[in-house]
């Protein structure tokens, strides 16, 4: 690795930690930077891509823990069900391509920019959308399930996706969900690295450079979302302008 390489890591995954902790698809530039700077296989670049998603989740999340933000009370079968769906999405990653998967993406995210902007409310302040109501258990138990598959197959977009089912079906904040999320995630990752690893599918020097600055922008985006009362809105503000970037980019509409 060369100098550039190492700034240019550095400087991705900071911008990458800081838009995953409050919003998501960070790992759109992170992949793009793997496989159209450091010239990585999609499939070399998909798993190089866990290390710095796994130091990015664990630092967010020990900001919110530091804050005192973080609390999986109430929220065990969203864990459970949503971790256990990772094991297998992370198998078929192993052993199948992802191409199938981004196709989906793509009309997925339309999907998401117009559930965006209908009753901003609920994703700021669930608590006063008076007709917000709970899917069955069995239902919502499956949404989970899917989600933990597409995280641990493809983690581009997982945070997005996370936040629309945490929101909508979960009914909580933007900010609760986020944190909820980072723990998930960085739990599943763990896993995900180890399995990647053993498979000698991930690139460790590129990785560990994007891993040191998502490290760095997860942690202080946390602090900031635990404390600034407008947190709430700039992560809904995020949110959107990270999804309308995303149809830009897989539309290719630029």
């Amino acid at each position: 690795m060369t100098l550039l390489d190492i700034f240019v890591g550095g400087i991705a995954g900071l911008i990458a930690g800081g838009i995953n902790t409050l919003a998501g698809n960070g790992s759109a530039l992170t992949l793009a930077v793997l496989m159209e700077f450091f010239g990585l296989p999609s499939n070399i670049a998909n798993a190089t891509n866990r290390i710095g998603v796994l130091a990015q989740t664990t630092a967010s999340t020990y900001g919110f823990y530091r804050s005192k933000k973080l609390s999986i009370q109430g929220n065990q079968r969203l864990l459970i069900c949503t971790i256990l769906g990772s094991f297998l999405g992370i198998y078929l990653a192993v052993i199948i391509s992802a191409e199938g998967f981004k196709t989906v993406y793509k009309y997925l995210l339309v999907l998401m920019l117009f559930i965006l902007f209908i009753k901003p409310k609920r994703w700021i302040n669930p608590s006063e959308d008076s007709e917000a109501k709970k899917l069955p258990l069995w239902l919502s138990t499956i949404f989970y399930i899917l989600l933990g598959v597409y995280g641990g197959f493809i983690q581009m977009g997982m945070g997005i996706f996370a936040l629309a089912i945490f929101v909508l079906i979960g009914k909580m904040n933007i900010i609760k969900a986020n944190i909820l999320k980072s723990f998930i995630i960085a739990v599943y990752t763990l896993i995900a690295v180890a399995i990647f690893a053993y498979k000698d599918l991930i690139h460790w020097p590129f990785g560990l450079a994007l891993a040191f600055g998502q490290m760095i922008g997860g942690y202080y985006t946390a602090q900031f979302a635990s404390r600034s009362p407008k947190a709430s809105q700039i992560a809904y503000i995020l949110l959107i302008i990270c999804v309308i970037a995303a149809i830009v980019k897989v539309f290719n509409f630029i």
